[in-house]
């Protein structure tokens, strides 16, 4: 039986995810910052560098980001339970918004209005996406060794410039990270 201070955590959990998937608009990097504003900045429930490993995983894990982040910080924040109710906060809105819109998809597809108040919606979801993009490279450069940051750009450029898909620069990234612990263990050894 769970304690009330157990139930008062998941029920926070639950409606945390869920204010973030109803009034997220532009995908996982968008839920993402909210989610690390709501759970590192005002509970206080994930440190900073845990969020970014979190956010790291859902992104290379198959399946849409918001949902894998929601796994990951439901978890760790309530165990099983917390998975349980995080993933039904954030999945919610998403499936009763469709479900209405699909009842009136012909009306919205021909609706001018409605066509003008998504575009409007494109550029604020890219200032959103660039915002996460910047909060993220800001705590990484501030939290990790220059190599890291190295990565970072060498990621960006290897995507944008190059086309490199994604899955290679995953797989380089987990190389380059395992030969750097490697690293550093033998250096800590020969000291």
């Amino acid at each position: 039986m769970k304690t009330k201070s157990q139930r008062s955590k998941l029920w926070t959990l639950f409606i945390n995810m869920l204010y973030i998937s109803t009034f997220t608009f532009g995908g996982g990097f968008v839920i993402v910052n909210f989610m690390r504003k709501a759970f590192v900045e005002k509970l206080g429930w994930i440190d900073e560098d845990e969020m970014l490993d979190l956010i790291a995983i859902a992104q290379s894990s198959p399946g849409a980001i918001a949902v894998n982040a929601s796994i990951l910080v439901g978890q760790r924040v309530a165990g099983f339970p917390g998975m349980a109710v995080s993933v039904l906060g954030t999945i919610l809105p998403p499936m009763i918004i469709l479900t209405g819109i699909s009842f009136f998809y012909e009306a919205f597809a021909t609706n001018k209005y409605v066509n003008l108040m998504l575009k409007g919606m494109q550029a604020g979801v890219a200032a959103l996406i660039l915002d996460v993009v910047f909060d993220l490279t800001i705590n990484l450069s501030k939290r990790q060794r220059p190599i890291h940051v190295l990565m970072l750009a060498a990621a960006f450029i290897a995507t944008f410039l190059f086309k490199v898909n994604v899955v290679f620069i995953i797989l380089a990234a987990a190389l380059i990270g395992i030969i750097l612990n490697f690293w550093d263990r033998k250096r800590v050894l020969l000291l």
